[in-house]
């Protein structure tokens, strides 16, 4: 698990109120044509249920251990094996690889959780499974600055974070 987002948790930036911080995932399954309908009924289903229920959803198959719900579910029209869904506080990294390992498939979970640093990557390709994330040196390699509601790194100028985020993670994703 990322161990960054779990201290993240545990400290000080929790809100009084417990509301949860909601986690946005982006997973892509890859395996071969028939499996991967399987999952995508799998996630139909999720999803269904929830709109029905108004709760997270998990695998029938994934027993109710530690949380790892999937909340508003969704895909885009014509993306096969893509899913959008959120989680609380971080993403659900062990349920992911338990639904790819049971269905004998690999995977890309893109995951963040801004207000938390929570910024990554996990790769699930031949039953090993990498967690490439941002931390607290890699946040602090750019700039905001108010007046001009601008970001700064390295001396350009953006007008989201999202480009630099993508980009800090892509360059410790190359690293050896």
């Amino acid at each position: 698990t990322n161990q960054k987002a779990t201290a993240l948790i545990g400290g000080s930036l929790l809100k009084s109120n417990n509301m949860a911080n909601w986690c946005s995932n982006t997973i892509v399954f890859e395996g071969n044509e028939e499996t991967i309908k399987q999952i995508e009924q799998l996630f139909q289903a999720m999803k269904s249920k929830e709109e029905q229920t108004k709760q997270g959803q998990l695998p029938e198959f994934i027993t109710d251990e530690n949380g790892g719900y999937f909340f508003n579910i969704y895909s885009n029209e014509g993306d096969t094996g893509i899913f959008q869904y959120e989680t609380k506080w971080s993403p659900n990294i062990e349920i992911v690889q338990k639904i790819a390992a049971y269905y004998q498939v690999n995977f890309v979970q893109d995951y963040e959780e801004i207000s938390n640093l929570v910024y990554g990557r996990v790769t699930f390709i031949d039953k090993l499974l990498t967690d490439v994330f941002l931390e607290d040196e890699d946040f602090e390699q750019y700039q905001f600055d108010e007046k001009t509601d601008t970001y700064s790194l390295e001396g350009e100028i953006y007008y989201s974070d999202c480009e630099i985020l993508e980009t800090l993670l892509e360059r410790k994703i190359r690293q050896p």
